[in-house]
């Protein structure tokens, strides 16, 4: 048997060859022409020696050249490895290098920070394609140009036939130690979980419309909404970047039926004061995952848009729908419901016994939709994949009818407006500062955000700084969702008796009044 991720265009395209797959700004793509495209972009990349085997690096936002390299890559049998559009230089060479990508496909606007990161990795990154936006300038030096290559290919690429168990997609994540791992995404794991979000889970027809206002190259917007709506043959409108007033138009101009995001956007629609103007009444229901939902919130939204809010949950691992409220009749509010098709859940003790309904444990999951492992880390494997559970690193109960709860988290992850922090990436760049002696960077709840980054700082002996410099310090070296929004400076942080900083008490406020060094 063999399973190709990019099946799921080419069969959309051979049953509805006319019908809009993509919307951005007005302007429509057919199925048709969208395949077509993906078919000439993957005759470019083969012509450059990319095939099985190879990583394909993927930075764009949400314009239609993403959903075009996507599949195109695919096609040819490559692995996608997407990259957040924030990413700094070294954190993008970073990526390259550990993922052994041979291309760089990157957006024009982002092209500084891209190129650096290029040029800074390994001689096994070959080939930087720039993406041009419709009135950019397109590729500056010896950069090729996404348009052009287009072009010079007609769309006349076969599809490589790859084997279910091979690794589609390569998503980078990561715990509370050491730096970020590349979750390797089979094509079953994909495919699966793309199919039961669209059939099992919110019942999608080609009808549908889906908002893409969650970013495509985080796990969820690609699956979750990429994937599904063209598995099923629907059509998805493009948000490149998400604010209130863009994401509330495209929803009038497109009638959109389905908007899945994170609480905070939900929050910003709410609070939007123009809200009143635009036509919502298309939606047909929302989708919240990444964070949960406070209560309030969820109520608030389902009144002002009549629309019903199923919360889910997922990780990068598990492709990534792992549990989800099915519907109106079976939602449990402040659950994160049931395992989906195919999936088993459990709460289980440090030694890997279940626990009763009731207890807390950490939450371990098995089924089709789990990572085929973190590549090239075979240790990080084995201890994520315990006694053949994928174990999540959540704290979690169960109720007597089968239904989860997260309650806290084993990790020290942040979760802010939906993106992964993860603290020691932070701490590590704020250890650079010559003045610095000790770091801690903790979350901190926060109303819209869901929790804020924060860094709690003791300096060395004799030396100072402002808040403003530290911020502007991290703000140079992490990506912007990253950087720490307030600093707390402390003579010293608490420990335990071996010397660990005991962040768990940073975050209930144990810490001295914060106050400012000058």
């Amino acid at each position: 048997m063999t399973l190709n991720l990019a099946v799921l265009l080419e069969e959309s395209a051979r049953s509805r060859p006319e019908k809009p797959a993509l919307i951005l700004g007005g302007h429509e793509i057919s199925y048709s022409a969208l395949r077509d495209r993906a078919r000439s972009f993957a005759g470019a990349l083969s012509s450059m020696g990319v095939g099985p085997g190879d990583k394909v690096a993927l930075m764009v936002p949400n314009v239609p050249q993403f959903v075009v390299a996507y599949y195109g890559i695919l096609a040819t049998g490559a692995s996608v490895v997407p990259l957040n559009v924030l990413l700094r230089g070294a954190e993008i060479t970073y990526h390259l290098d550990d993922s052994d990508a041979k291309v760089l496909v990157a957006w024009e606007g982002f092209l500084q920070e891209a190129r650096a990161g290029f040029e800074g990795a390994g001689a096994s990154c070959e080939h930087l394609i720039v993406v041009e936006s419709p009135d950019g300038s397109g590729p500056m030096g010896d950069e090729r140009g996404f348009g052009a290559l287009l072009r010079e290919h007609p769309p006349e690429f076969d599809t490589v036939q790859t084997m279910p168990d091979d690794t589609a997609v390569v998503i980078y994540t990561s715990g509370t130690t050491g730096r970020s791992k590349g979750a390797e995404l089979t094509h079953a794991n994909m495919f699966m979980n793309a199919m039961c979000n669209a059939d099992k889970l919110l019942a999608m027809n080609e009808d549908d419309v889906a908002i893409a206002v969650l970013p495509l190259f985080h796990i969820f917007g690609q699956t979750c909404v990429m994937n599904a709506t063209i598995y099923r043959g629907g059509t998805m409108t493009l948000v490149p970047r998400f604010e209130p007033e863009a994401a509330l138009k495209a929803i009038q101009d497109a009638g959109v039926t389905i908007f899945t995001g994170v609480p905070t956007m939900y929050q910003y629609l709410l609070r939007y004061p123009e809200l009143d103007r635009y036509d919502t009444s298309s939606l047909r229901i929302g989708v919240s995952g990444g964070a949960s939902m406070p209560v309030e919130v969820m109520k608030a939204v389902e009144e002002r848009f009549g629309i019903v809010i199923l919360e889910g949950y997922g990780l990068s691992e598990t492709s990534p729908t792992a549990t989800f409220n099915r519907s109106v009749e079976e939602r449990k509010v402040g659950s994160i419901g049931l395992p989906i098709w195919g999936t088993e859940a459990k709460v289980v003790d440090g030694d890997d016994g279940e626990v009763p309904p009731g207890e807390r444990g950490e939450l371990a999951l098995r089924g089709h939709h789990i990572m085929k492992g973190y590549l090239n880390r075979p240790e990080a494997t084995a201890e994520a994949m315990r006694n053949g559970w994928f174990h999540t690193g959540d704290i979690a109960t169960m109720d007597e009818d089968g239904y989860f709860y997260i309650v806290d988290r084993v990790k020290d992850m942040i979760i802010r407006g939906g993106y992964n922090v993860y603290p020691r990436e932070v701490e590590e760049a704020l250890y650079e500062h010559p003045g610095v002696a000790e770091v801690a960077v903790v979350g901190v709840p926060h109303e819209e955000l869901g929790e804020e980054v924060t860094a709690v700082i003791a300096m060395k002996e004799g030396e100072s700084a402002s808040e403003e410099e530290i911020i502007s310090f991290a703000k140079d070296r992490v990506a912007a969702y990253k950087y720490p929004r307030s600093v707390a400076f402390v003579d010293e942080l608490p420990k335990t008796a071996t010397g660990k900083i005991l962040k768990r008490e940073l975050t209930k406020g144990a810490v001295a009044e914060r106050s400012t060094a000058t």
